[in-house]
């Protein structure tokens, strides 16, 4: 989720990279930094936290570089310190160096391979391994080096390269993230976003997959498996700056909405390798695993729903009895704990009060501790003796989307690493899940491109039922905590009263709401209890509701109960929250816009809420 910014030409390149950083400062502030082509070295400027400090350090005096790289980071692997801060440089710092956006999942093999061949590491980043690969590989040009390297790395990246020995010449290549091409007069760009070009040129190609793009203040050449092709033609962007921060979406939410692929992919990234498992130390040895007695969950809004979802798995998969809580509840309940209770943090920010508080009470009555958040340094991690990071980037939308599924893909994580040290899931099926986990973001993807081409009904329910007065949201299992999200969203930004209950405990009064056309909304994707949604359905068709079903994808028997149906991709039973919660976001997010709603910036509402 960091920004990256490159630029070539004839203008002094340190106040176009300042400005680019600028402009991409939502997408990572831990820290942040940029690198210069001077006469005879590359000239280096790094600083931790908001960009102003990145500005103060590069002071106001010019520069004759008219070529160099910048970055802002979100910080995955490696603390937040000016030492992680990109552009990385490999063992000779005057001649190369890197930016990069993503993870390399397979930089600790690397890395040994690396070192055994003398390379010596200054930082505690994955990325550091791509600058030593390319300096083994370099032989003169920095773009053929890239081709080279490339087919060794594993993950989902961004990569842009300088080399001092290669005046204005920059090389650049991405798998799964995000680059674009800026083309101006006598000057080019590389970049993360077009944001960061924006207010100099509005030319622009995409590069494809695999592509290593080279510039140069003249010419732009693309090179796939290691031939010269063609790229298709230059776009015309008709993007203000606004539209661009928003990389072309509406909406900051509907932008993250389709975040998701991308935010699941980083948060699983390179602790899944293959069939095993490589989750950070959660703070407990293998045996106080073995004896845990209970975990406790405490969370608020969208986070306690990532928490419900955890229960359900973690008992599922680590046979260990879980309870989520809602935080501001839980902590004036006086609550009982022992040394061989795990109780989790959730929160987004990382300074949810009552989370915070949740944490703290937790670690003084002697319980084991653990938070899971999206933000590094923030007061939840001061709290906890352990931290799980989410690896989102910003979400800018005070409704979550994206760190709702990435919580979700990281206590599925959480669960499979306690259920191997408890010994409670064969490895057949632990190999299993994990493969069906890494190919969570693959079928986010897929749905959410089958929205893009029509093949879902969304739009069309929307318009139906926008003006509606109350909604119904049921579900069971799995399915019961994205039922709450989903009511929680269409709450939330379209300000339509909407409840949400347990499938079998509708008949125990929120029937009696019941009448002719009701848009009832059901979870009813493939698990156990699927017959008892559908005698839930029946029940509320039966006093006249439009029921509104979310299935897995091949489930035709679900179109003789439901009267509108919106498929999934399948996946196993415990990991469908992350995808049944998606068509529920989008079906509130167009209702909101139908009525005219800010989505971003929903009434009397935060983004982070820090008070009791």
């Amino acid at each position: 989720m960091c920004g990256i910014i490159g630029y070539v030409g004839t203008r002094e390149a340190k106040p176009l990279l300042l400005q680019g950083l600028k402009r991409l400062e939502y997408r990572g502030y831990d820290s942040a930094g940029i690198a210069l082509r001077e006469d005879g070295y590359l000239d280096y400027v790094r600083a931790v936290g908001k960009l102003d400090n990145l500005i103060e350090a590069a002071g106001p005096n010019g520069s004759r570089a008219r070529h160099g790289v910048g970055h802002t980071r979100w910080a995955t692997h490696g603390a937040v310190t000016e030492q992680n801060a990109h552009p990385l440089v490999g063992c000779d710092a005057s001649k190369l160096a890197i930016v990069l956006n993503g993870i390399v999942e397979n930089y600790r093999e690397l890395r040994d391979q690396l070192g055994a061949d003398g390379h010596t590491f200054n930082s505690d980043t994955d990325a550091e391994v791509v600058v030593h690969l390319l300096e083994q590989e370099y032989d003169g040009d920095i773009a053929q080096a890239l081709i080279r390297v490339y087919p060794k790395l594993e993950g989902h990246f961004t990569i842009v390269a300088i080399h001092h020995d290669q005046p204005d010449v920059l090389a650049g290549v991405r798998r799964e993230t995000p680059l674009v091409v800026g083309i101006g007069d006598g000057e080019n760009f590389l970049a993360s976003n077009v944001a960061a070009f924006l207010s100099e040129t509005k030319r622009a190609v995409f590069p494809d997959v695999g592509e290593v793009v080279e510039i140069t203040p003249t010419s732009v050449r693309f090179f796939k498996d290691g031939a010269e092709v063609e790229h298709g033609q230059i776009e015309e962007l008709d993007w203000d700056d606004e539209a661009a921060e928003k990389g072309g979406y509406e909406t900051f939410m509907l932008k993250e909405i389709y975040e998701q692929p991308e935010a699941v992919r980083e948060t699983i990234g390179d602790r899944v390798r293959g069939h095993e498992l490589v989750l950070e130390s959660i703070g407990l040895t293998e045996m106080e695993v073995r004896n845990l007695r209970r975990i406790v969950i405490v969370a608020a809004g969208t986070s306690y729903h990532a928490g419900v979802v955890g229960r359900y798995i973690l008992e599922e998969w680590a046979r260990v009895p879980v309870e989520p809580d809602i935080a501001s509840e839980w902590i004036y309940r006086n609550p009982v704990l022992s040394k061989d209770t795990l109780v989790i943090g959730i929160s987004q920010s990382g300074e949810s009060r009552d989370t915070v508080n949740a944490i703290k009470l937790a670690r003084e009555s002697g319980a084991k501790t653990l938070a899971i958040t999206n933000l590094m340094g923030t007061q939840i991690t001061r709290e906890a003796e352990t931290t799980l990071y989410t690896r989102c980037g910003i979400e800018i939308g005070v409704a979550a989307s994206k760190t709702f599924t990435a919580q979700v893909a990281l206590l599925s994580l959480l669960a499979l690493q306690l259920a191997s040290l408890r010994r409670c899931l064969p490895e057949p099926e632990i190999d299993f899940i994990l493969d069906q986990l890494y190919t969570l973001p693959d079928k986010l993807e897929t749905f959410l491109n089958d929205v893009d081409a029509g093949r879902h009904r969304i739009d069309e329910i929307a318009r139906r039922f926008h003006d509606r007065q109350f909604f119904l949201y049921l579900g069971r299992h799995i399915g019961l905590p994205v039922a709450l999200e989903g009511a929680l969203k269409l709450k939330e930004i379209s300000y339509i009263p909407t409840d949400a209950y347990s499938a079998g405990e509708m008949k125990h009064g929120p029937i009696a709401m019941l009448d002719e056309g009701t848009p009832v909304v059901v979870v009813a994707t493939n698990i156990h209890v699927y017959d008892k949604i559908v005698s839930n359905i029946q029940e509320t068709r039966a006093r006249g509701a439009h029921v509104i079903a979310i299935a897995t994808e091949g489930n035709e028997d679900i179109q003789h109960h439901a009267d509108d149906v919106i498929y999934v991709p399948s996946t196993p039973a415990f990991l469908q929250a992350a995808l049944a919660v998606v068509p529920l976001q989008l079906l509130a997010y167009r209702i909101a816009r139908l009525r005219g709603l800010n989505v971003d910036q929903p009434r009397n509402l935060a983004k982070t809420v820090t008070v009791e």
